[in-house]
């Protein structure tokens, strides 16, 4: 997360200055993991030390040392080799990595819901001890318990600030994992997840869950009727996201495993459906997969997994749930190996609730432009009124503000603005009215007559910015051939000159 990204931030980026400064030439892939994997362990010993602290004054020494106290107050116990202090006063020591890889052991083995979850290479010869010692100063100044009934809201805003700016370090990489906090909140806003079960099939480091917690408490329902299913193929991935639910003692399934190949879920009728899987995928697959039951709507193609993705997503609700997800433009228009056939089989059936255009340079992780779909599974829901024979299109592109040079967010004003007019337009007796240029209630018939074309530019009016639905990989195929062509005339050209100048000479 660049700066200025928040005003609520301050301590955080001092933080990650500070810690920043430690890393030295070591990769950001790398060093991701050494920093979040301490900022853990000094949450969990500060919050195990605050509650010490008070059974020592209330109970006696001994008592305090009762594990069942802190089990009945939610709180992990944490074995003395692995309690801050300890590590704090022996940061200089050369052997700094075992004892840290020694603590991250001790907590797994008291707390089995961490079992092979926290890293555990300290030790390996590659990593500076000295920077790694400095690492523990800075973490030693931070108090991450300080505010009363406020701590996890204080790592959870360090957590998702390191998460952020270490997806911009890395790049393409860092898309495995994180998903900008601006076009989450939207995602949970539009479908509203207060009760029921959530699932994310790709759900790197649980960024849809947390922001779904939030959701919640905001609009003031009960964390314990939200039940939390997860999965993600990137085992390293999978263990941060284990992390990140555990610092905001969030519960849930989370499961590790290819979503195609080993479905871990496998009956899982979800409610409320949250994803931002991998864009244009070539390598998923499919080729095992063709006769899988999940194809309803027709046989993705190999070449791309982004309809084997909707698919999936669609087998996995329950018969009145709702799916919000992110996908690449190229979704709404492509025809390529059958995915126009698949598209239209959707609009036709009534699923396709709701697609927004999203601006650009809004993901650190790639320029491929993104959109985002709602598909509902019951669109005759008696609490809302019959639009199954309609398509909410959204045209977002002109909206965020840029954060740095090469980042966009929406701000909470657009994402209150998107989110009420889909509502609006959803609810029964609303007052709904189509805005030119923003926002059209299309039916059916003219979706059909475009061609079943999904991209909002073609029905909301929009006059600032011309469309490009051709998809990227026909684009780049059509362009490639047109340049070697072109090459091949220079080529000739050139051999003509050539010739004409002999012709000269001679």
């Amino acid at each position: 997360m660049p700066k200025s990204s928040s005003a609520n931030i301050g301590f955080e980026e001092k933080l990650w200055a500070a810690a920043d400064k430690m890393r030295g030439s070591m990769d950001p892939s790398e060093y991701k993991h050494v920093v979040l994997g301490l900022i853990f362990l000094k949450y969990i010993s500060d919050s195990f030390e605050k509650l010490h602290e008070k059974l020592v004054k209330e109970e006696g020494k001994e008592e305090a040392e009762d594990k069942d106290y802190y089990i009945a107050e939610n709180v992990f116990w944490v074995p003395q080799v692995a309690r801050w202090i300890f590590l704090r006063d022996k940061a200089k020591n050369p052997e700094i990595g075992t004892l840290i890889d020694d603590a991250m052991i001790a907590i797994e083995k008291e707390n089995p819901d961490l079992k092979g979850v926290l890293p555990k290479d300290y030790a390996r010869p590659g990593l500076d001890k000295v920077r790694l010692g400095g690492v523990i100063d800075i973490l030693s100044d931070v108090d991450l318990v300080e505010e009363k009934n406020k701590s996890k809201d204080v790592l959870g805003r360090i957590y998702e600030y390191f998460l952020g700016r270490f997806a911009d370090q890395e790049g393409k990489g860092g898309g495995e994992f994180y998903t900008p906090q601006s076009v989450v909140k939207l995602l949970v806003e539009m479908i509203e997840p207060y009760k029921g079960r959530v699932f994310d099939p790709c759900c790197g480091s649980g960024g849809m869950f947390v922001q779904s917690e939030k959701f919640v408490k905001k609009h003031g329902g009960r964390i314990e009727d939200i039940h939390i299913f997860g999965q993600e193929s990137n085992h390293t991935t999978w263990r941060l996201c284990k992390i990140n639910l555990a610092v905001r003692s969030i519960g849930g399934e989370i499961s590790h495993g290819d979503s195609f190949h080993n479905d871990q879920h496998k009956d899982l009728k979800s409610d409320y459906l949250l994803a931002n899987p991998p864009f244009n995928d070539s390598d998923w697959g499919g080729e095992s997969l063709r006769n899988d039951v999940r194809w309803q709507y027709g046989v993705p193609p190999v070449g791309n997994a982004n309809y084997a993705w909707i698919e999936h997503f669609i087998h996995h609700l329950s018969p009145s749930g709702i799916a919000g997800f992110v996908m690449a433009n190229g979704a709404m228009s492509s025809n390529t190996s059958g995915e126009g056939v698949i598209r239209k089989n959707l609009i036709k059936e009534g699923l396709i609730d709701c697609i927004i255009a999203l601006p650009d340079k809004l993901f650190y992780t790639t320029q491929i432009p993104a959109c985002l779909w709602f598909v509902s599974r019951d669109r005759h829901d008696h609490k809302f009124r019959n639009r199954h024979d309609e398509i909410l299109f959204i045209d977002a592109r002109k909206m965020g503000r840029m954060i740095d040079r090469r980042h966009r967010e929406l701000t909470d004003e657009e994402v209150k603005l998107i989110s009420e007019t889909y509502h609006n337009w959803r609810n029964k007796n609303s007052k709904y009215e189509d805005k030119k240029g923003f926002s059209k209630a299309a039916k059916i018939e003219e979706v059909e007559k475009n061609g079943f074309v999904l991209t909002p530019g073609r029905y909301v009016g929009t006059e600032l910015i011309e469309e490009d639905d051709e998809v990227f990989e026909e684009k780049m195929k059509r362009l490639t051939s047109e340049l070697s062509g072109q090459f091949k005339k220079s080529k000739t050209l050139e051999e003509k000159i050539k010739e004409n100048l002999r012709k000269i000479g001679s």
